[in-house]
């Protein structure tokens, strides 16, 4: 499957999507259960993991909501 954002594997997003991974597998939930919980496609998660798609405030939001972290939380986790 094609790469769909024009900033897929920026440092900046690979940091991001790593740093939500750790938290995920800390906190003991699937990738499928988070986006479930995030009402994001699971396959649109696994890119967001990945570092292959430039979230949104909105899902970035939801994501840090459901793994029960502050969004500056995350951000720090990625080194952002």
């Amino acid at each position: 499957m094609p790469i769909s954002s024009p900033h897929a594997k920026d440092k900046v997003l690979s940091s991001f999507g790593a740093a939500i991974r750790a938290v995920r597998k800390e906190v003991g939930v699937s990738q499928e259960e988070l986006a479930l919980k995030c009402e994001i496609d699971r396959s649109y998660m696994g890119s967001i993991e990945r570092g292959e798609q430039n979230s949104g405030l909105i899902h970035i939001a939801k994501i840090a909501k459901a793994l029960n972290i502050s969004i500056a939380e995350l951000m720090v986790k990625a080194k952002l």
